[in-house]
């Protein structure tokens, strides 16, 4: 492994923190930036990372089903083309929503809601924190008759089985907490999180397959990279926010930074140099 290679590509691009962990075991912590082992820091993106995985718990114990229409939950997008969109669909990014809803353009869920589709759902892959609020709103409405929110759920059967805390959490105008965005954690809160899903995989293998219109892309997590194993995926927030997952290597590896310029696919080329 590659592993000097790999911090010292990271080192280059206004690095904040770098841990990785193997077969369970802490085989390099670094901090830089003002940053250390307890200041949260923000994931961006990499906070749609939690909602396929939530999205998969709620499944299994019959809350909500990722293939039917929205609609059964959303009863006023029944009359309009996004009576064929499927929670699934949602979480791949390929529900049919044009670019938008991220950094500080995150639409409520009323808001989202409200938005036209640009393309046919299912046909095209566009990225953006659109998909994640209407999902959000589905959510809400599936697990509202529980006396549940999305984000409360997300602690209760993820989070804090995997003795994950969040250190904070945006907050909208409404009240509500968005998903594709918002959240905080320490580096060694996420590597935990990442920890835990590569002890769960099989549980949650369909978040890691992608769409036809982009095979690279599962539920919130990208899927492979040129020259790692096959099986490697991860979560990406912009700025260089990483949380990276090799299943094969029982590896994860956190990455927090501030460079537009960083790379998810060279540092992880690196990482198998």
């Amino acid at each position: 492994m590659g592993l000097e290679a790999a911090a010292a590509y990271a080192a280059k691009h206004e690095p904040h923190a770098l841990l990785v962990a193997r077969r369970g075991r802490l085989v390099h912590e670094s901090y830089d930036g003002g940053f250390d082992a307890r200041r949260a820091h923000a994931l961006y993106s990499g906070t749609k990372s939690f909602w396929g995985i939530a999205a998969l718990a709620a499944q299994r114990e019959g809350l909500v089903d990722l293939d039917e229409s929205i609609a059964a939950k959303l009863p006023l997008c029944a009359d309009d083309a996004r009576r064929a969109i499927t929670p699934r669909m949602l979480l791949q990014m390929i529900a049919g929503y044009g670019f938008g809803g991220l950094g500080s353009a995150v639409p409520t869920f009323e808001r989202a809601l409200g938005l036209a589709l640009k393309n046919a759902p299912g046909s095209t892959f566009t990225y953006g924190g659109i998909p994640l609020q209407v999902f959000g709103a589905y959510f809400t409405a599936a697990l509202q008759p529980h006396g549940i929110t999305p984000h409360a759920y997300l602690g209760a059967r993820i989070l804090t089985p995997a003795r994950v805390a969040v250190g904070a959490w945006r907050t909208l105008k409404d009240g509500t907490h968005p998903l594709p965005t918002g959240a905080a954690l320490t580096a060694p809160a996420w590597l935990a999180y990442g920890r835990y899903v590569l002890a769960h995989r099989d549980e949650y293998a369909d978040a890691f397959v992608g769409s036809r219109a982009n095979p690279r892309y599962g539920l919130g997590w990208w899927l492979g990279a040129e020259g790692a194993p096959p099986d490697t995926l991860y979560a990406s927030g912009s700025g260089g926010q990483g949380l990276y997952l090799i299943p094969s290597h029982d590896l994860a590896v956190v990455r927090f930074g501030a460079s537009a310029s960083f790379k998810h696919d060279v540092f992880i080329k690196r990482l198998f140099a």
